[in-house]
């Protein structure tokens, strides 16, 4: 699961800091990086990927960071980043907001957006973050709630925040031990993980661009979309009955995340199928039965849902994920 991608010892002096800017752009995030340290630059950077999620972690001298709207143009992972600090301090200014982070705090930014950091080394002369990279797809919240968190911090000193936290340091550290089938439970632990703290705040109305009333309700709805996938009857008319709101409210207020009721569930109930497909424990349980126990009653249907979201069929999607050989007639 974990890779080290960056080592600037590995490399002659001369070109180290250029050799870590192309690491940035092709395996982490496109971003314009300098340092008063190019000179005798020296850091060194893991990846750790897990399902769709992947965790970096870096070790480096005072640096400045920029993500902008023409590298945005160039390169949009549709991301968010939760950092978390371990060493020295960082510094987050994202659409007007400033946000400082010391060791053992959580900062959370929309990589889709544009944004500037500084990693300031401590007295080692050396800085030291973690950065959760989580597809915005996944997050089980509403895009515009969670822009009224982005640019800040995350609280972490208790509660929630502090599980997270805790989990984000036990996984980077036991994280040689895993499994891929491991790997992939792992991701849905850590994204509940991510979502729970996240919406913790926007209950509490700490957020100061919040709107508590319709976030909250939008909150409780995605909430109760997750816990009933597997019932084929779930609809927008049940939805909006559970909520004691018109079908048109209910619309309403996934229009203004930008997407459909229906896309929603459809995307929600792909994932769950995904996520089944690629876990060995259930590899002898027939397509068909996944994609039933969440929710699809139409075969075809979910084969070609399955496809455009995926690129390939479930049955391949299976096979290529869990390396195993493929079985079918030829010709």
């Amino acid at each position: 699961m974990s890779t080290v991608v960056f080592r600037s010892h590995d490399l002659p002096a001369a070109d180290r800091f250029t050799r870590c800017q192309e690491m940035a752009r092709d395996s982490l995030l496109p971003t314009v990086i300098r340092s008063d340290h190019e000179g005798a630059f020296h850091a060194v950077v893991h990846r750790l990927s897990f399902g769709a999620l992947h965790l970096s972690r870096l070790s480096s001298p005072t640096l400045r960071v920029w993500r902008t709207k023409t590298l945005i143009r160039c390169s949009d992972p549709g991301t968010y980043c939760l950092s978390l600090s371990l060493r020295g301090t960082k510094l987050l200014d994202q659409g007007g907001r400033q946000a400082t982070a010391g060791p053992g705090d959580l900062l959370l930014y929309d990589a889709t957006r544009p944004f500037h950091t500084r990693l300031l080394a401590d007295a080692s002369g050396s800085a030291e973050s973690m950065i959760l990279h989580i597809p915005k797809t996944l997050m089980p919240l509403p895009v515009d709630a969670l822009a009224g968190l982005t640019g800040g911090g995350l609280p972490c000193s208790s509660g929630v925040g502090a599980l997270l936290r805790r989990h984000l340091l036990e996984l980077a550290r036991h994280s040689p031990g895993c499994s891929a089938a491991d790997a992939t439970r792992l991701s849905t632990i850590t994204l509940d993980l991510v979502a729970a703290a996240c919406a913790h705040v926007l209950e509490a109305g700490s957020s100061p661009r919040a709107e508590p009333p319709r976030q909250a309700l939008q909150t409780r709805i995605h909430a109760f979309i997750q816990r009933h996938l597997s019932d084929p009857a779930l609809s927008v008319e049940a939805i909006a009955n559970a909520h004691q709101i018109s079908v048109r409210h209910l619309h309403r207020l996934f229009q203004l995340q930008g997407i459909s009721v229906a896309a929603w569930i459809r995307s929600c109930r792909l994932e769950r199928c995904r996520r089944d497909l690629a876990d060995p424990a259930l590899r002898s349980r027939p397509v068909h039965a996944v994609a039933a126990r969440w929710g699809f009653t139409d075969g075809a249907q979910f084969n070609r849902a399955f496809r455009a979201a995926q690129g390939v069929p479930p049955g391949e999607y299976r096979r290529r994920v869990l390396g195993e050989p493929d079985t079918r007639p030829v010709g």
